[in-house]
């Protein structure tokens, strides 16, 4: 008997190289994404301007950055002596107005390089569901925890993100820029708005991801959404709140991911790289005794051959600590 859904996922025709460059952005789950190219030693950028869940935010950051245009003067906020931006999320916060200032023009001027130099953008949708803010109005990213009254919460048409990405699209093409974009539906349910409402959310987005690989040639869709509900659709491959993804399901989710997009040569170092890193992980009760030093003289070999492809030095700085000469 078969207990789960298994699909079949094409295998991409862009493949990503050890050499490939990354950038990451949306939902925490592009977290998830970008730190597991990290920890195989691609060069990624990982949602550094913190979490963004809907799409109009992430257009709108991306739009930002490549343009050179700084944030929003009008959408500052000081709470509890700190500063925030409507615009970005909560982790990007500053001791005065100029400090964030600074702090967010240095990051879009990170991000536009990472945009300018990357292979790959993989791009995550977290939610459908938008709040303006009522005095300006525009809509924002993160309400920062302030008084439901000044947000008028609306829903996104699958219209009005493919509209907005039109928009960013035209950016990228006064730059020169043809970034391979990868568009995902984050797994995590929502469910602060509801179960229904949560889906309603969901199936918007799928269908702008939709239209959006199939109405340009450049994007194309991994379902990262579908994999979690069909798949493995049990709870338990959920972490204890039922709302996340528990740390099995996110790797079966990127081992799914690195099938459809890592070429043959990435896929052979992946193994070889995770082997070496569980057997650097590897601790016994003595660590002084020959048999186990031979075994540490033997990874200091393995890591100065992977030395002439990636960057080892923390990996190997480790490891001399724990070799007795």
């Amino acid at each position: 008997m078969n207990f789960r859904t298994e699909f079949f996922i094409p295998t991409s025709k862009h493949q990503m190289q050890l050499s490939s460059k990354v950038v990451t952005l949306g939902s925490c789950f592009s977290d998830v994404v970008g730190n597991s190219l990290k920890n195989n030693k691609l060069e990624v950028y990982v949602n550094q301007m913190g979490t963004l869940f809907n799409p109009l935010s992430i257009f709108k950051v991306l739009s930002l950055a490549l343009q050179n245009h700084e944030p929003d003067e009008r959408l500052y906020l000081q709470q509890d002596e700190l500063w925030f931006h409507y615009d970005f999320h909560s982790s990007m916060v500053g001791n005065s107005k100029e400090e964030l200032q600074n702090k967010l023009v240095e990051a879009l001027i990170t991000l536009k390089k990472s945009i300018e130099n990357t292979d790959f953008l993989a791009i995550t949708f977290g939610t459908a569901f938008v709040h303006q803010l009522q005095n300006t109005p525009v809509f924002v990213a993160n309400c920062h925890k302030q008084p439901k009254y000044l947000f008028e919460k609306d829903l996104l048409s699958v219209k009005d993100i493919c509209k907005a990405y039109g928009a960013l699209q035209k950016i990228f093409t006064q730059h020169n820029l043809k970034p391979r974009i990868i568009l995902t539906v984050s797994p995590v349910r929502h469910t602060r708005e509801g179960i229904p409402q949560n889906q309603v959310s969901k199936s918007i987005l799928r269908a702008a991801c939709h239209y959006l690989s199939t109405d340009y040639e450049d994007i194309a869709y991994f379902p990262s959404y579908e994999i979690m509900l069909d798949d493995l659709r049990d709870y338990r491959f959920y972490k204890p709140d039922l709302i996340h993804p528990s740390e099995m399901a996110e790797a079966y989710i990127f081992e799914k991911f690195g099938a459809t997009y890592f070429s043959s040569d990435l896929k052979q170092f992946v193994e070889e790289w995770q082997s070496t890193k569980k057997a650097l992980a590897h601790r016994p009760f003595n660590e002084k005794t020959e048999a186990h030093q031979k075994f540490l003289q033997k990874l200091r070999a393995e890591l100065l051959r992977f030395s002439e492809k990636i960057d080892v030095s923390d990996e190997l700085a480790l490891l001399e600590e724990r070799i007795v000469e």
